[in-house]
Protein backbone atom coordinates (compact mmCIF):
# COMPACT_ATOMS: atom_id res chain seq x y z
CA UNK A 1 0.00 0.00 0.00
CA UNK A 2 1.26 3.64 -0.50
CA UNK A 3 2.20 5.67 2.28
CA UNK A 4 1.56 9.24 0.48
CA UNK A 5 -1.62 9.68 -1.76
CA UNK A 6 -1.53 9.91 -5.65
CA UNK A 7 -1.25 13.04 -7.46
CA UNK A 8 -4.13 13.21 -9.38
CA UNK A 9 -4.28 14.86 -13.07
CA UNK A 10 -7.73 16.26 -13.87
CA UNK A 11 -8.43 16.27 -17.67
CA UNK A 12 -11.13 18.35 -18.67
CA UNK A 13 -13.05 18.20 -22.23
CA UNK A 14 -15.28 21.40 -22.04
CA UNK A 15 -17.18 23.68 -25.07
CA UNK A 16 -19.27 25.80 -22.82
CA UNK A 17 -17.76 25.56 -19.76
CA UNK A 18 -20.06 23.10 -17.13
CA UNK A 19 -17.81 20.57 -17.22
CA UNK A 20 -14.74 23.08 -16.42
CA UNK A 21 -16.86 24.33 -13.19
CA UNK A 22 -17.65 20.33 -12.35
CA UNK A 23 -14.12 19.57 -12.73
CA UNK A 24 -13.00 22.82 -10.12
CA UNK A 25 -15.68 21.43 -7.67
CA UNK A 26 -13.93 18.21 -8.00
CA UNK A 27 -10.75 19.74 -7.37
CA UNK A 28 -11.50 21.97 -4.27
CA UNK A 29 -12.94 18.34 -2.61
CA UNK A 30 -9.56 16.58 -3.70
CA UNK A 31 -7.60 18.81 -2.37
CA UNK A 32 -9.71 19.36 0.79
CA UNK A 33 -9.08 15.88 1.41
CA UNK A 34 -5.34 16.23 1.12
CA UNK A 35 -4.88 15.00 -2.70
CA UNK A 36 -2.35 16.98 -4.73
CA UNK A 37 -4.13 17.91 -8.52
CA UNK A 38 -3.26 19.20 -11.57
CA UNK A 39 -5.61 20.66 -13.57
CA UNK A 40 -5.44 20.05 -17.51
CA UNK A 41 -8.45 22.49 -19.08
CA UNK A 42 -6.43 22.33 -22.38
CA UNK A 43 -4.96 18.58 -21.85
CA UNK A 44 -1.50 18.27 -23.80
CA UNK A 45 -1.12 15.17 -25.49
CA UNK A 46 3.05 15.10 -25.12
CA UNK A 47 3.18 16.21 -21.39
CA UNK A 48 0.78 13.79 -19.98
CA UNK A 49 1.29 10.48 -22.09
CA UNK A 50 5.37 11.09 -21.79
CA UNK A 51 4.90 11.21 -18.03
CA UNK A 52 2.65 8.20 -17.38
CA UNK A 53 4.32 5.35 -14.86
CA UNK A 54 2.53 3.25 -12.45
CA UNK A 55 1.85 6.19 -10.26
CA UNK A 56 0.04 8.49 -12.67
CA UNK A 57 -3.97 8.87 -11.76
CA UNK A 58 -6.20 10.80 -14.32
CA UNK A 59 -9.47 11.75 -13.41
CA UNK A 60 -11.04 12.59 -17.02
CA UNK A 61 -13.86 15.12 -16.99
CA UNK A 62 -15.50 14.64 -20.64
CA UNK A 63 -18.07 16.54 -22.12
CA UNK A 64 -20.21 15.15 -25.14
CA UNK A 65 -21.19 17.94 -27.83
CA UNK A 66 -22.63 17.92 -31.25
CA UNK A 67 -22.77 14.38 -32.77
CA UNK A 68 -20.74 12.86 -29.64
CA UNK A 69 -17.73 15.03 -30.17
CA UNK A 70 -15.26 15.85 -27.26
CA UNK A 71 -15.64 19.02 -25.97
CA UNK A 72 -13.28 22.09 -27.56
CA UNK A 73 -10.96 21.88 -24.99
CA UNK A 74 -9.79 18.15 -25.98
CA UNK A 75 -9.89 17.80 -29.36
CA UNK A 76 -6.96 17.75 -29.96
CA UNK A 77 -5.61 15.25 -27.18
CA UNK A 78 -8.06 12.90 -28.29
CA UNK A 79 -7.37 13.02 -31.82
CA UNK A 80 -3.69 12.43 -31.14
CA UNK A 81 -4.84 9.58 -28.43
CA UNK A 82 -6.59 8.05 -31.59
CA UNK A 83 -3.86 8.30 -34.46
CA UNK A 84 -0.89 7.57 -32.03
CA UNK A 85 -2.78 4.81 -29.92
CA UNK A 86 0.27 4.78 -26.60
CA UNK A 87 0.68 1.82 -24.73
CA UNK A 88 -0.92 3.50 -21.31
CA UNK A 89 -0.27 -0.13 -19.01
CA UNK A 90 1.17 2.10 -16.00
CA UNK A 91 -2.23 4.64 -16.15
CA UNK A 92 -4.76 4.58 -13.34
CA UNK A 93 -7.82 6.08 -14.23
CA UNK A 94 -11.60 7.17 -14.35
CA UNK A 95 -13.90 8.93 -15.86
CA UNK A 96 -17.22 11.33 -15.35
CA UNK A 97 -19.13 11.37 -19.18
CA UNK A 98 -20.93 14.36 -19.10
CA UNK A 99 -24.25 14.70 -21.37
CA UNK A 100 -27.62 15.48 -22.29
CA UNK A 101 -29.94 12.25 -22.83
CA UNK A 102 -32.46 13.77 -25.14
CA UNK A 103 -29.48 13.34 -27.74
CA UNK A 104 -28.53 10.13 -29.00
CA UNK A 105 -24.90 10.47 -28.60
CA UNK A 106 -25.75 11.10 -24.93
CA UNK A 107 -21.73 10.69 -23.58
CA UNK A 108 -20.38 9.10 -26.55
CA UNK A 109 -17.25 11.20 -25.89
CA UNK A 110 -16.62 10.25 -22.69
CA UNK A 111 -17.93 6.60 -22.88
CA UNK A 112 -14.80 6.78 -26.17
CA UNK A 113 -12.15 8.24 -24.05
CA UNK A 114 -12.83 5.29 -21.16
CA UNK A 115 -12.87 2.82 -24.06
CA UNK A 116 -9.70 4.31 -26.05
CA UNK A 117 -7.71 3.94 -22.76
CA UNK A 118 -8.79 0.33 -21.32
CA UNK A 119 -7.88 -1.09 -25.08
CA UNK A 120 -4.51 1.27 -24.71
CA UNK A 121 -3.94 -1.21 -21.46
CA UNK A 122 -5.00 1.67 -18.85
CA UNK A 123 -6.58 -0.07 -15.27
CA UNK A 124 -9.94 1.68 -14.79
CA UNK A 125 -10.35 2.55 -11.06
CA UNK A 126 -13.85 2.66 -10.93
CA UNK A 127 -16.93 2.36 -13.07
CA UNK A 128 -17.83 5.08 -15.55
CA UNK A 129 -20.23 8.33 -13.81
CA UNK A 130 -22.59 9.39 -16.62
CA UNK A 131 -24.08 12.91 -16.11
CA UNK A 132 -27.28 13.56 -17.59
CA UNK A 133 -27.42 17.44 -16.90
CA UNK A 134 -30.99 17.34 -18.18
CA UNK A 135 -31.55 15.65 -15.20
CA UNK A 136 -28.77 15.37 -12.76
CA UNK A 137 -27.69 17.49 -10.22
CA UNK A 138 -23.95 17.16 -11.24
CA UNK A 139 -22.32 18.01 -8.08
CA UNK A 140 -24.25 15.94 -6.24
CA UNK A 141 -24.19 13.11 -8.48
CA UNK A 142 -20.22 13.46 -8.48
CA UNK A 143 -19.59 14.36 -5.02
CA UNK A 144 -21.30 10.84 -4.19
CA UNK A 145 -19.00 9.13 -6.73
CA UNK A 146 -16.21 10.93 -6.07
CA UNK A 147 -16.24 9.25 -2.32
CA UNK A 148 -16.08 5.95 -3.55
CA UNK A 149 -13.00 6.88 -6.14
CA UNK A 150 -11.20 8.07 -3.21
CA UNK A 151 -10.99 4.93 -1.31
CA UNK A 152 -9.85 3.26 -4.10
CA UNK A 153 -6.58 5.48 -4.12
Amino acid sequence: MQSTRPTIDILVATTSGNTEYLADQLNDQLTEQGFTTRMHYEPDYTELVNAVTTDTYWLACIASHGAGEYGDSMLAFADDLHAKKPPLDPLHYAVIAVGDSCYDTYCEAGRDFDRTLKDLGAKRLTERLEIDMSRDDPEKKSSTWLGSFTQLL
